[in-house]
Formats: structure tokens, C-alpha cells, sequence
């Protein structure tokens, strides 16, 4: 009688393994990319034929010997609802399956804030009534072993779903649906507080010299790791900012757990991206950079090198990827100088001459000095939105922040000429006068400059106290104080003259 039961209990558990399963990525409501054929996976028996079926379209697969299986769904236009049948020893149904457009919204807090945190809150909840966008938050999770399914489920956008969704991917997914009338899928995907290495594999990391004492650092934090002394860390952290006190300093960084934390190299890759990677897409919105801003050097091809390593991932080619500059931030400054933030936001402009089909929101205006958080995330997402709007669905709009492109030495003047600047010319903010430039000599002493439109797309520059001036900075501060823009009310780009040593130079963990 026992080995009976034995044999029913194994039957029954190879019955289980045999049956036909999907990641959590593939839900009712979800939205697939149109014009083009879209990846679908999932788990089976071994060598077990699967078929699957959309649109009166069927394509067949077979696991491999480990029970896995992956097809590719054939290309369709913008529409639906459809329904994907999936059949092998058991029968699955997707329902309420749309075909548009797909955007991968990603990075830190100024992504993860959601829409309840927004300005304009409760009218923006109260007018989320748009059945043809369809949300997707992926519930955080950290490891050093790669994921094959995240938590999550795709939700159809109202009032009730909307309010803890990601703003700026709201807001952008809202004006995309406004303008091209097709169904939009919006995947938030973002972790606050993250450092860009948290989202790059770990054997790329290891593949470059450049990242060989960060890994060696982590490894070693991670291997002496201290429950206790982490948790009494936290206390004491939790009791210094209640007090308000500013000695001793104490590192938020160390609040956050080494091993399973949005710190640590690759673990939001592995827990995060890993799973979803290779789901169809139109391309990525990023808003990441905060946590790097201490090592500005090392973000210029740390960033690219991520974004490198998630085209290669997803093998869908060079998608777009379009992400938004470190808004201002901190204490204004009585004097120029030199600043990390500065220097990302520089690393952050210089990324799209190295990644192809890139872009970059500017947002030197709209921050917060008190908060690095700031709110209004509406005008984020809509000049993140004109990037794919001229770019990828064919709008004449402008779409780049005016971008310094030569320096001309003119006796004590120095006339910086701009790229990207639309119809119009550039203009000043609020007043005739022009804020947020500074000069300097060969001394490499940086004083507050005048500055005027010669033309427009030129800036002549200068202060009476430097003769032989040799460069020139523009917002180069963590919150400065700039005025300058085109006629369509896009920021000129922070920039510097020079390649002079950076504050963040050498820095690597």
C-alpha cells in the first residue's frame, strides 16, 4: 500500500512539472509591441510541443531538455483585445491582450515617485480614465542570482491603478497615447535610491579592469557582513536625522542592506531586469544618477556600459533609450566652482555621442532645492516624450535642449556658439539679463560672467577682471541659477569649456 501511494505521489508531481506555465511578464491586460514579432516564454515538460495561437496566427515550439521554451509571436498592427492561447499538456488563456506601443520606464526615486506624489495629484487620479494604457510595476527585489520571474501583474489604467504607478511614466505614456491614438504598456521598473552598477550584470562588470576594485570592495563587504551591526547602524542613523543634527555624518548608503539591496553590483539586474529581458519593447526611459553623482568619472562609461549590456540582453538592437539630466538640487552657491553633480550632468550629456539612438531630457529648471525629489513630473515626461515623438513616430517638433557646441576667444570675450537651438533663437527667462555663466584664466579660477545674445544660436561672455579669459561653465553647480533657453521653452544643456581634472577623478566605489 505504501509504494503505492509512493508511485500516485510521484505521478502526481510529474503531472505539476509537466504542465505548461508563463512568467508573471505574460498576464491578462498586458500589451505587446506592434510591428514586430515579440518573444513569449515560459516552462513545460521536457521536449514537450507547444503551440500558440493569436489572431487566427499560430507558431509551435518544444522545451528543451530542462523544460524550457521560447517562441516568437507573430508581427501585428496596433489594436486588440485579443486573447494568446497557449496549448501543450494544459491549456492557458491570456485575455484582454492589446498591441501598441511598450516602454521599459526605469532608475531611481525620481522615477519610482509615484502619481500620488505628483503636483497636480488628485486631478491627474481623477482623470486616469484610459482603458487603452496598461501598467506593469515590478515589485522590487535584489540578488546576486538571476531571476527567471518577477511579482508583479498588468493592470488596466484607472483611478484605482494609477495613484502608486510611476509619474513620469504616466505622464509620458499619456501624451504617447494622446498623439499616436494606439494602446500603450508602460513597465515600471525602478528602485529608489539604486546606483547605475546595481543594474548591469555582473559578468560584464567583471569583463572590464575598470570595475575590478568596486566587485573586490562589495565581495569583501558582503562575505563580513554583520546582521546586528547593520541593524544598530540603522537605529542610530534613524536616531541622528531625528535630531538634526549634523555631527557626526553618518552614511545613508550603509542603511541600505549589502546583500540584497539596490546597491550592490547587478542585484536589481538579476532580481529586476534579468526576468523581463528579451519582452518586446519600443524602447527605455531612464531617470537615474543621484547615487552616482560621487564617482562622475567613472558614469561615463558605467552608464553607456549598462545600456551596452541591456541591447545585448534583450537582442532587439539599438532601442531607444531617452533619459533625463540630474535636475537642480541643494544650496545655491555664492561663487562657481567645481561639483559632482555637475560633472554627472556633464558625463549624463556626453553619454549620447557614445549610445546610438539616445537622448536626453533637460531638467536645470524645474528642481526643488529642499527635495531631490522635485514634483512637477509632468514637464519631465513631456520633454522626455519629444524625443520619440521626433525621433521615432515622426513629428517636426523640437526635441533637444540647445547644446554648446565651439568656443571662439574674442579678445577679453569668449562667444560660445549652440547647437539644437530652434526658430527664434535663444532668449532669457524672466529677464533681459543672462544668469548662470562663469569664466576663467589660465589661473583656472572661475568668477561669475556677464553675458549676452550676439545672434541666434552665439552667447558672448566675459568679466572685465580676466583679460585672457580661457574657458567657460554654464549651470556648472548642483542648484544654479540659469535663465537661458529656446522659444520652445527648452533649458540650454549644462556644459563646460574645459578638460580640466574633475573633483570625481580616480573615484570608483
Amino acid at each position: 500500500m505504501k509504494s503505492i501511494l509512493s508511485a500516485l505521489i510521484a505521478l502526481i508531481s510529474t503531472v505539476a512539472v509537466a504542465e505548461v506555465t508563463l512568467p508573471n511578464i505574460f498576464t491578462d491586460h498586458m500589451v505587446l509591441q506592434r510591428n514586430q514579432e515579440n518573444p513569449i516564454w515560459g516552462t513545460a515538460n521536457a521536449n514537450e510541443k507547444i503551440t500558440i495561437s493569436i489572431a487566427s496566427e499560430k507558431v509551435s515550439t518544444r522545451s528543451d531538455k530542462d523544460g524550457k521554451w521560447r517562441a516568437k509571436l507573430p508581427s501585428l498592427p496596433a489594436g486588440g483585445p485579443h486573447t494568446i492561447k497557449i496549448r501543450g499538456s494544459n491549456r492557458l488563456q491570456i485575455e484582454d491582450v492589446l498591441v501598441g506601443e511598450v516602454w521599459f520606464c526605469s532608475g531611481q526615486s525620481n522615477m519610482q515617485l509615484s502619481v500620488k506624489d505628483s503636483y497636480g495629484a488628485e486631478v491627474e487620479i481623477a482623470s486616469a480614465n484610459h482603458p487603452e494604457i496598461r501598467l506593469l510595476s515590478v515589485q522590487l527585489h535584489g540578488t546576486d542570482v538571476p531571476q527567471d520571474d518577477i511579482e508583479g501583474t498588468w493592470q488596466i489604467c484607472s483611478p484605482e491603478t494609477v495613484p502608486h504607478f510611476s509619474a513620469v511614466g504616466y505622464y509620458y505614456g499619456q501624451i504617447l497615447n494622446a498623439a499616436l491614438n494606439v494602446p500603450i504598456g508602460l513597465i515600471d521598473n525602478s528602485w529608489g535610491g539604486s546606483s547605475a552598477e546595481a543594474w548591469v550584470p555582473r559578468e560584464t562588470l567583471e569583463a572590464d579592469d575598470r570595475y575590478a576594485e568596486m566587485l573586490e570592495i562589495w565581495d569583501d563587504r558582503v562575505a563580513n557582513f554583520d546582521e546586528a551591526a547593520h541593524e544598530d547602524y540603522k537605529r542610530r542613523y534613524k536616531e541622528w536625522g531625528a535630531s538634526g543634527a549634523k555631527d557626526p555624518p553618518m552614511d545613508w548608503g550603509k542603511t541600505q542592506h549589502p546583500v540584497t539591496g539596490q546597491l550592490r553590483p547587478s542585484n536589481i539586474y538579476n532580481g529586476m531586469v534579468h526576468p523581463l529581458a528579451g519582452y518586446g519593447i519600443k524602447g527605455v526611459i531612464w531617470y537615474q544618477g543621484e547615487s552616482n553623482a560621487s564617482r562622475a568619472e567613472q558614469y561615463l562609461h558605467l552608464f553607456p556600459l549598462m545600456v551596452n549590456a541591456w541591447r545585448n540582453t534583450w537582442q532587439q538592437g539599438d532601442f531607444p533609450f531617452y533619459w533625463v539630466q540630474l535636475a537642480d538640487f541643494g544650496s545655491e552657491v555664492d561663487n562657481p566652482g567645481d561639483n559632482s553633480w555637475a560633472e554627472l550632468r556633464d558625463t549624463q550629456t556626453r553619454s549620447m555621442d557614445i549610445l546610438s539612438n539616445s537622448g536626453q531630457a533637460v531638467i536645470i529648471d524645474i528642481g526643488e532645492g529642499r527635495d531631490i525629489h522635485p514634483r512637477d513630473k509632468r514637464t519631465v515626461a513631456s520633454r522626455l516624450a519629444r524625443w520619440p515623438l521626433a525621433r521615432d513616430y515622426g513629428y517636426d517638433i523640437a526635441y533637444q535642449s540647445p547644446r554648446y557646441k565651439s568656443m571662439e576667444v574674442a579678445e577679453n570675450k569668449i562667444r560660445i556658439t549652440f547647437d539644437h537651438v530652434s526658430e527664434g533663437g535663444l532668449w532669457g527667462f524672466d529677464t533681459h539679463k543672462i544668469i548662470g555663466f562663469s569664466i576663467a584664466g589660465a589661473d583656472k579660477e572661475f568668477v561669475w560672467a556677464e553675458a549676452r545674445i550676439i545672434d541666434q544660436n552665439t552667447v558672448e561672455v566675459w568679466n572685465e577682471g580676466v583679460i585672457e579669459p580661457v574657458a567657460v561653465r554654464y549651470g556648472w553647480a548642483q542648484n544654479p541659477r540659469v535663465n537661458l533657453y529656446d522659444r520652445n521653452g527648452l533649458p540650454v544643456t549644462p556644459f563646460c569649456t574645459d578638460d580640466w581634472k574633475w573633483i570625481t577623478a580616480g573615484i570608483v566605489k
